[in-house]
């Protein structure tokens, strides 16, 4: 994973044009804008972008990754919030640039992703920069479009990266860690010093790339149980995996979980955090909401 220093010459960017239309970074809509010129260029280089995609960039803003992708590209779907900043995007774009965009004024979390995938017939990639109040509701709606996302390349809190890719035992290991990985194949790409963003926030980002194509090897029979049981078990984290999973599951008895632990080999005193999704995996064919063991 390449770790981006600070580099400063690009930093005054976003703060001129905002000046210059009378506006200030909005914090209830988390805008932090990207614009470190060695930042930028290295998150397209790791996107590998092909002149065939089709791009739905989350959070456009001012254009810091809009313009520079789109000789790259074959169209780009810019989606931001803030109208004003969409005005200003479309402003800065020639003719020429503009007949390959399409702006999406609004929420990102009532898009459509099958719209582009039906208008271009293909699957689009993700591309964008996530504020942490929309993040897992938003990683959670990529999941559920997957069908038609070939990939999604996505700026995180540095925190909240940590805990998508973590590891068994580790602290960051949680449900988030193994429903994202068992989804799509996360890569950590780019470490993003604070310093890359106007205004400043208050922690460092990293760019995760999540290849949907490329799901867990393991399958569940039943992913809705899958996430059932994963959920449960992450309740009540400090507690065992079968205090935690009959406090999570009320409707199976403790005797059916502890039976189907042990058929399992799971050791009923292990903690949630020790399990790796293989054993989430088998478990979840034994014990549901909605099923009892034989």
């Amino acid at each position: 994973m390449a770790q981006i220093k600070k580099a400063r010459q690009g930093l005054r960017v976003s703060k001129a044009l905002l000046a210059q239309s009378g506006l200030r970074p909005r914090k209830r809509l988390g805008q932090h804008f990207l614009e470190d010129p060695a930042t930028i260029n290295q998150i397209i280089q790791a996107s590998h972008l092909d002149t065939n995609d089709v791009v739905v960039e989350i959070g456009a803003g001012l254009g810091a990754l809009t313009i520079p992708i789109l000789p790259h590209i074959s169209h780009a779907v810019a989606i931001e919030k803030d109208p004003l900043l969409l005005n200003i995007l479309q402003q800065r774009l020639t003719l020429e640039q503009k007949k390959k965009v399409t702006f999406i004024s609004g929420d990102v979390l009532k898009f459509d992703f099958k719209e582009p995938f039906n208008a271009f017939r293909k699957k689009i990639r993700v591309l964008g920069n996530l504020p942490y109040n929309i993040s897992s509701p938003l990683l959670e709606k990529l999941i559920s479009n997957r069908g038609c996302i070939k990939d999604a390349i996505l700026m995180l809190q540095y925190e909240l990266a940590q805990r998508m890719i973590a590891l068994p035992k580790g602290k960051d290991y949680g449900s988030l860690s193994i429903l994202s990985q068992y989804h799509a194949c996360i890569s950590p790409l780019i470490k993003i010093e604070r310093d890359a963003f106007y205004p400043k926030p208050k922690v460092d980002s990293m760019v995760l790339k999540f290849d949907f194509e490329k799901p867990y090897p393991l399958r569940a029979e039943s992913e809705g149980s899958f996430r059932s049981v994963v959920k449960a078990a992450f309740s009540h984290r400090r507690k065992t995996i079968l205090n935690s999973l009959e406090r999570g599951i009320a409707s199976l008895p403790r005797e059916i979980i502890t039976e189907a632990l042990t058929q399992c080999l799971i050791d009923p005193k292990r903690r949630a955090e020790t399990l790796t999704i293989d054993e989430y995996i088998r478990l979840s064919s034994l014990i549901t909401p909605h099923k009892t063991m034989p």
